[in-house]
Parts: C-alpha cells; structure tokens; sequence
C-alpha cells in the first residue's frame, strides 16, 4: 500500500456579509499516514489489552446566527424589493422561496456561478432562448457557460438582432464590454415598440472593469457610454443573487439590456472587496481622499447601490439626499461623461435646496 496523506481542511471560512445565507463549515484537522512494510518483516507480538480511557468531552460549538436576506445590513426591504431591479419591467420569477413556501437550498456561488444558473434557468424554461457569442462552446473567457453546450445543445441560431426582431430570445455574450456597440437599442426604441416582434427579447453581457490584468484594452468601465442610447438598458450586479436576478429579469424585458459583470466580483478572493462593500463606512472612508474623509467617530453613513445605471433611479437617490443632507458619489469610471456627473446633476435639480455641502464626486483618473 502506498504512503498516504490527507492535509487538513481550512477551519471556518471568512463569510460576506451579503443576502444569501451561508452555512459554517468546520472538520476536524486530521492526518493518516501509512508505510509499507518490507516482506521479510516479522510479524510483532500483538499489544497488551490497555484500558481505554473516559472520552474528554467536546465542547459544543457556539451558535451562530447566520445571515438572511432580511437581517443583510448591505440589503433592506423585502424579499420582494430584493429580487426586482429598478428599470426593468419584470422581478426575478425564480425567487428564494420554494413550492412550499418555507425556503429552499441555498449554494455557495461566486458572480459568475450565479450567471452561469441563471443562464440555465433560462434555457430550461424558455424554449426559444439561446445563448450565443465567443467561445461560448468553451465554457467563456470567464467560464460562464461551462457545461452549457452539453446540457442544451441547440447550435448558434443566428445573429442576435435579427433573432430576436422574429420573436427570439437571444441572450448574447460579448468577451469585453469596451467592444460594444448600440445599434441594438434603436430596433426597439426607434420602431415605437413594433419590434421585436413576436415577444422577442436581447440580452447582452460583457465583463467590464479592472481585475489586475488585461491592460488598457481591457481594463475599462465603458458604462457611460451607453447612457446616451435612447431605448438602451444597462444594469451592473454587485453580488450573486443580484446578477441572478438581473440574467433573468433582462431576459424578459422588451428592451435590448447590458448586462454589465464586475470582473472582480467573479473569483472567491473576492471575498475581501465583497466584505468592504458590506461595511459601508469604512469602505467609503478607504475610497474618499485624505481631505474628505469622514472624522472619528464617522457619521451614520447610507450606502446607496444603483443596479441600474439606464435609466437612472434619480427620483429613489433625491429622495435619500433630501434626509441626509450630504452626498458623495463613488465609481470607478473617470469623471468626464461618467454616470457620477449624470447623477450629481439630476440631485442637484431635485434635490438642492436640501443640500447641506457641495455634491462629493470621487472617480478615477482622466486627465490629458
């Protein structure tokens, strides 16, 4: 028999605090070894009987609370509130709860895991979706469509435009989000509704911002381009069961939508900027500069996240600016024609008479 050796496991691993609801893993740090021994060997005088020993009692593990979507400080509201996003017609259909009514099994998914079931959600229960684009038989730049082609083999079925202008569903996938184009949001818009026809529906993603690699090709947060795309969607996920939703919901909506992905919320050491992003304050403290950061102890800060970036939600935003007083806008995009400038004007129309400070607005670096 061969020498063999298992490692111990990691003990409990660090948890988001993000509405989706985890279990605690813990295993017993454990070693078994075994060594051949040679043919010649004699056999050992079997042991003396010992007398075994009361077992030491294991203390029980404390309890933990987990985190529920109703108890997640990064997510307020209902359930409902949850799987709907702002701008698009239709919620989330396949929700947390079960037939039941009490729940189902939650996993443990990273953004793109969560893209990937969503995608096959839709595949099961739309029989004129399809999914199309780079490398999609390969499983994705980003392995989004993994298993996919087994799973569903129905074949490219045409160009997305023109799928869905006779009633398809095309669900697209372009390798990078710097590559796209808008020609798209005029069938829909441009036509007064009377294409696509048939119920047809486009759905575009593409992974968008730096990671730390892919250069200046592909490093890019081009969302602002599109805010100019008359009939256009785009929405951005922060967190699994947003991206979830968003697949699905943008699937069913009449209008062309981009779905954009964060690159770096798609791999699990991500957990670390997932864990910023749930503890707002000193999150947004990290971003501000040295002049504008908040003093100890901070202020009660609310920690707004759009999702939806076309339209944008400026009535929701004026109206939690008009209670706080003081705004601070943060992307990653450069300031000039990013959705920050968009935004800070729209609070300033509806909102500036409540505006205790000028409008902070904390963007990357654009300057020639």
């Amino acid at each position: 028999m061969r020498p063999q050796q298992l490692i111990p496991s990691i003990g409990r691993r660090c948890r988001p605090r993000l509405p989706i609801v985890l279990s605690p893993q813990r295993r017993n740090n454990s070693y078994t070894v075994s060594v051949d021994e040679p043919s010649d060997a004699r056999p050992a005088d079997p042991p003396a009987p010992r007398a075994r020993s009361a077992p030491t009692p294991v203390p029980d593990e404390p309890t933990v609370e987990e985190p529920s979507l109703g108890k997640s400080d990064i997510l307020l509201g209902t359930e409902e509130q949850a799987l709907a996003t702002p701008g698009l017609t239709f919620a989330d259909g396949h929700g947390l709860r079960g037939p039941t009514g009490k729940g189902r099994q939650t996993r443990r998914m990273n953004l793109y895991q969560a893209i990937r079931d969503a995608l096959g959600t839709a595949l099961a229960t739309n029989p004129k979706a399809i999914v199309y684009g780079e490398d999609v038989a390969f499983g994705g730049v980003f392995r989004c469509t993994m298993g996919l082609t087994e799973e569903f083999e129905q074949g490219i079925a045409g160009f997305g435009i023109g799928y869905a202008s006779v009633g398809g569903c095309a669900i697209a996938e372009i390798q990078f989000g710097d590559y796209l184009v808008n020609e798209a949001a005029k069938l829909h818009y441009g036509s007064g509704g009377a294409y696509p026809l048939n119920g047809g529906s486009l759905t575009v993603r593409a992974p968008i911002m730096s990671v730390g690699h892919g250069g200046l090709y592909h490093s890019q947060s081009p969302e602002g381009f599109f805010l100019g795309a008359a009939g256009l969607k785009v929405v951005i996920p922060r967190s699994p069961i947003q991206a979830k939703g968003m697949i699905l919901a943008a699937i069913r909506d009449p209008n062309p939508v981009i779905v954009f992905e964060p690159k770096i919320l798609s791999r699990p050491d991500a957990v670390r900027a997932i864990q910023l992003l749930s503890n707002p304050p000193p999150s947004l403290a990290a971003l501000l500069p040295a002049k504008l950061r908040p003093p100890n102890p901070a202020p009660s800060i609310q920690l707004i996240d759009l999702r939806t970036i076309n339209p944008l939600p400026a009535a929701a935003v004026s109206e939690a600016v008009k209670k706080t007083g003081r705004v601070v806008i943060v992307h990653e995009a450069g300031k000039q024609g990013g959705v920050g400038n968009d935004l800070a004007g729209e609070i300033g129309r509806r909102a500036f008479e409540y505006l205790e400070a000028p409008i902070g607005l904390h963007a990357g670096a654009f300057d020639f």
